[in-house]
């Protein structure tokens, strides 16, 4: 087990909220799409066939997108306050701010992203927040966007430069994704956010470990920005997100277990010990293959039950926001079948465009 004699600093937790948008948009809604392979040849078999393939391959029956009045800064504002009402936080208390996210403020009449202010600093806007020493900025890390953020804030805070800071996960993916590519169907829209202090203690609380790392020189391209595959789509200059699945679907699985056995070994928590896995909401399949893999590892055939909650049937891949999001519904008992209670060890990963993979042990305060 992780030792620790000596009183030291560690980030805890104290608040979480999300937004989960209302639109709800079903596989079905896909029917009447016109797919296309990257050649821009139109893919040869029936839309209900993709639709029914996508859907065994990645669990995803629901999405939900946001109303087309909602910026990707408004919906982080609205997990924002919920996080500050759910801890008793006075907003003008926090020293950094940071938002997580990759496309800027999309919007439904001009999706080319828009990243002047920073989110961050519109989000600070929004909140009312008229502290200077309030340090608004973003990071785009992909998908671990988040959980590298709150990566962050631990340094900050262990350091003593920080005494809370809020950690949001905000996207829009729903305008960025083209309406000619299958992969389409896998985004969604949402936020999440958290609040983080330090807090002295003589035993280990909150956040225990974390390892992140990129491999960059090999995989940078599996996700990129690139033209509709429809050829006569009719916005021509606008990019969209692009994913090579099958090779993305290998890199995960061959590189996330070694990272979160790098974590946990860093300090030395045995897997058994872990009472939740939360995995970004990247594709079911590829998590639950994860999962099975990081087990292996240990050599340990059985699997607990109920140890990797999952949202991503319901709520699509919002990128950073599924993490966040994720810890808001346990915490708030609102996903069924899960929850968390305090002295529990959290593990936390994601994967993303990079591509980079992230790791973190949590245990509940």
């Amino acid at each position: 087990m992780f030792l620790c004699t000596m009183e030291r600093i560690y980030s805890i937790i104290t608040g979480t909220g999300s937004y989960i948008p209302p639109v709800h948009v079903m596989n079905e809604a896909f029917i009447g799409s016109e797919f296309f392979d990257s050649s821009g040849a139109p893919l040869d078999k029936s839309t209900h066939e993709i639709i029914e393939k996508f859907q065994d391959i990645t669990t995803i029956v629901e999405r939900k997108y946001v109303s087309d009045d909602l910026n990707t800064s408004d919906i982080a504002t609205l997990a924002a306050r919920e996080a500050l009402h759910s801890s008793g936080t006075d907003p003008e208390s926090l020293d950094y701010l940071i938002v997580a996210h990759n496309f800027g403020d999309t919007r439904a009449e001009n999706k080319k992203p828009d990243y002047v202010p920073c989110l961050a600093a519109r989000v600070k806007h929004k909140l009312g927040i008229k502290n200077p020493g309030t340090v608004a900025y973003d990071i785009a890390f992909g998908c671990p966007g988040w959980l590298q953020a709150v990566i962050q804030a631990d340094y900050y805070l262990r350091s003593g430069d920080a005494k809370r800071v809020m950690v949001i996960g905000a996207e829009v993916l729903s305008r960025v994704s083209d309406p000619h590519d299958r992969d389409s169907m896998i985004y969604a829209d949402g936020a999440g956010a958290v609040i983080l202090e330090g807090r002295l203690s003589d035993t280990p609380i909150g956040i225990l470990a974390h390892k992140a790392q990129s491999d960059s020189f090999q995989y940078s391209g599996l996700l990129y920005m690139g033209k509709s595959y429809c050829p006569s789509y009719a916005g021509k200059d606008h990019l969209f997100l692009k994913m090579n699945g099958r090779r993305l679907y290998q890199y995960a699985l061959e590189k996330v277990p070694l990272a979160i056995k790098s974590c946990l070994e860093s300090c030395q928590i045995p897997l058994k010990d872990i009472n939740k896995i939360l995995i970004h909401q990247a594709n079911g399949k590829m998590d639950e293959a994860i999962l099975k893999r990081l087990y292996e590892l240990y050599n340990e055939k059985d699997i607990p039950e109920n140890i990797m909650p999952m949202t991503i049937d319901t709520l699509g891949n919002s990128s950073v926001a599924t993490l966040p999001t994720l810890l808001d519904l346990i915490l708030k008992k609102h996903l069924q079948g899960h929850e968390i209670q305090k002295g529990d060890t959290v593990l936390f990963a994601s994967v993303g465009a990079g591509m980079s993979i992230n790791a973190l042990a949590y245990r509940m305060v």
